[in-house]
């Protein structure tokens, strides 16, 4: 495995368990981490980060605020 981050992940959706592609954002935070989304057929947001824990940290816990601008419940 090489050390370049992965341009697209794949995650269980947690509300309908189908496979869901996340894709590698190009807009980061910071360069510390890389952050992934995609959103699940059934309308559910992924998200995941991957890099320094306390900046993915933050990142997950930014929740929507700045980070998506829509989501559907």
């Amino acid at each position: 495995m090489s050390n370049k981050p992965s341009r697209t992940l794949t995650f269980k959706c947690q509300k309908c368990s189908k496979p869901v592609t996340l894709y590698l954002q190009k807009v980061s935070a910071c360069s510390h981490i890389q952050p992934y989304q995609g959103i699940c057929k059934c309308g559910e947001v992924l998200r995941h980060a991957t890099g320094q824990k306390d900046a993915v940290e933050s990142y997950l816990a930014s929740g929507d605020s700045g980070w998506m601008h829509h989501h559907h419940h």
